[in-house]
């Protein structure tokens, strides 16, 4: 089990490299196992996993309770479900297709208390998790909770300087599979292919040059070690669902020769 003596904040702005495992599937208590395997944090999955508010709740404490990070991830534009992330705990959120400053400003609206957003008050379980008071949560919030922006479309990327410089936005996190699929115009799906590759560190080397957090989804170990040079430091690398069946088949191949007649 990870413990953690530290904020995910203040690890990631010290430049320590941090790999989430990807929450797809909705028992809470695959979250702790992956956080006792040794993940530093668990990212939950809304937009395209089986995650939905309720097993997001129980999640987040799960994932406490293995001793991770907590991190979560909207379906596009629900920026009011990002806020109430942040309520029942989430120590990070990550936004897909922001593809404006604009979508940018309204995501640091719904995550950052004033005078950096609107966000309204109520995070009774989110402090309880983090282990502090209601107004010692308030003063630190803003600070210690993240926002993540993806960039995944040329539209993104064609305005990320834009994007950047929103106050109040800590991070931005690249989807390769969309970003390679919207770059060839629909034609190509290759996470790793030398024009994805190429996009991603740019807005690696764009987002460190402003000050901010890069965060990227890894397809291989070698993508892994990729991303790390090219100066991601929040890496997600490991779905549920794959990792069980990965390691099911490992299992069963071991063993077939051992029950064969």
């Amino acid at each position: 089990m990870t413990e953690n003596t530290t904020t995910l904040a203040a690890r990631l702005r010290a430049d320590e490299v941090i790999v989430t495992a990807w929450s797809g599937l909705a028992p809470a208590i695959l979250c702790e196992l992956l956080g006792r395997a040794g993940y530093p944090a668990i990212t939950l999955d809304m937009q395209h996993g089986q995650h939905d508010i309720a097993s997001v709740r129980e999640g987040l404490a799960s994932t406490a309770l293995g001793g991770a990070h907590r991190v979560a991830r909207i379906p596009v534009g629900e920026n009011a479900t990002a806020s109430r992330l942040l309520d029942l705990g989430a120590e990070a959120v990550i936004a897909p297709m922001i593809n404006s400053a604009d979508d940018a400003r309204a995501f640091v609206d719904a995550i950052k208390y004033p005078p950096v957003g609107a966000r309204s008050w109520g995070p009774h379980r989110g402090a309880m998790l983090m282990g502090r008071p209601p107004m010692d949560y308030l003063r630190c919030a803003n600070d210690e909770t993240l926002g993540f922006a993806m960039i995944e479309t040329p539209e993104a990327f064609e305005v990320l300087d834009e994007i950047l410089q929103v106050p109040g936005l800590d991070a931005v996190f690249v989807g390769p599979a969309d970003l390679s699929l919207t770059l060839s115009n629909g034609a190509e799906l290759d996470p790793e292919n030398d024009a994805t590759r190429k996009a991603a560190a740019e807005i690696a080397t764009r987002t460190r040059a402003a000050g901010k957090i890069a965060g990227k989804f890894c397809t291989s170990v070698e993508d892994v070690a990729w991303a790390t040079e090219a100066g991601f430091r929040f890496l997600a690398y490991g779905v549920d669902m794959l990792l069980f069946t990965e390691a099911a088949s490992d299992l069963l191949t071991s063993i077939g020769t051992h029950t064969k007649a």
